[in-house]
């Protein structure tokens, strides 16, 4: 299961799993929209691009928050 970041490595932001605007590398390393442009959608961490987070819904994500 993909793991959720609450917020962006780069800046701090609030990514709550339910809404867009999060980006991900294939390590899962997680940045906001603007970090992600910003980084020019490549990851600092492992050089991986940074791609759209899918988001959590429905009754599958109440008891997996992130």
């Amino acid at each position: 299961m993909l793991e959720m970041r609450p917020d962006c490595e780069r800046c701090g932001t609030d990514l709550p799993p339910a809404d867009p605007g999060a980006f991900i590398c294939s390590f899962e390393c997680t940045f906001c929209a603007a970090c992600a442009d910003a980084l020019d959608e490549r990851c600092p961490n492992c050089g991986g691009e940074l791609l759209d987070r899918p988001t959590r819904t429905g009754k599958r994500s109440a008891g997996k928050p992130a």
